[in-house]
């Protein structure tokens, strides 16, 4: 079972490795990360390069395709040859998923026309400027095509992605081995929990 996450500069880390850290567990499963160039590709945080040997147009096919989010996520949004090749290797996946900003790519590439889709609250009128329909849902499944809201969300979308492409002991034992149980101090984890100051320094964070 092969995975396959781009890379691509200012990509957001825990979009990729979050989903990673969870996927490698599943039985059976490979997963690769693939740039548009071979070598080290920078985060958008800025203090985690990572080495990526394989350059995406080296991949054909793959049985899931996860794109993550970031600040890069607008640049390989308006990149055609990046876009041709993800429409390319969608044609054969069993999903193609993305994890926060990464459904810009998705619909940039035309794969999100006409669905509801969820992503960070922050690209709500870019998704319909791709004709797609923002849905503050944590996880979005239509078919073989999953998308999934901000950052730490991807870790949720790829639990549940580990129980389609295996069974759900599987990913329950896979959520448990991570000790995924989330309990976090403040409950400011979505737009229509956070006070509007809070919702304010989100804003000035991105």
């Amino acid at each position: 079972m092969d995975i396959v996450i781009p890379l691509f500069d200012r990509f957001e880390p825990l979009d990729a490795i979050g989903p990673y850290e969870i996927l490698a567990h599943v039985p059976g499963a490979t997963v690769r990360f693939v740039a548009p160039e071979p070598g080290l590709v920078q985060d958008v945080l800025g203090s985690l390069p990572v080495h990526v040997p394989t350059r995406y147009s080296e991949v054909e096919r793959c049985d899931v395709l996860l794109v993550p989010g970031g600040g890069g996520a607008w640049t390989v949004a308006d990149d055609p040859e990046f876009l041709d090749w993800v429409r390319h290797v969608h044609e054969g996946t069993r999903f193609t998923t993305s994890v926060c900003t990464g459904a810009l790519v998705l619909a940039a590439a035309g794969l999100l026309d006409g669905l509801t889709v969820t992503s960070h609250w922050g690209v709500i009128d870019e998704l319909a400027s791709y004709g797609a329909v923002y849905t503050p849902e944590r996880i979005v499944r239509h078919d073989r095509v999953i998308t999934s809201a901000g950052v730490s969300a991807g870790i949720d979308m790829a639990i549940r992605l580990a129980a389609l492409l295996s069974d759900d002991t599987t990913a329950q034992a896979i959520q448990l081995y991570t000790e995924y149980d989330p309990q976090p101090p403040f409950d400011t984890g979505s737009v229509a929990k956070a006070p509007a100051e809070v919702l304010e320094r989100a804003r000035n964070l991105t």
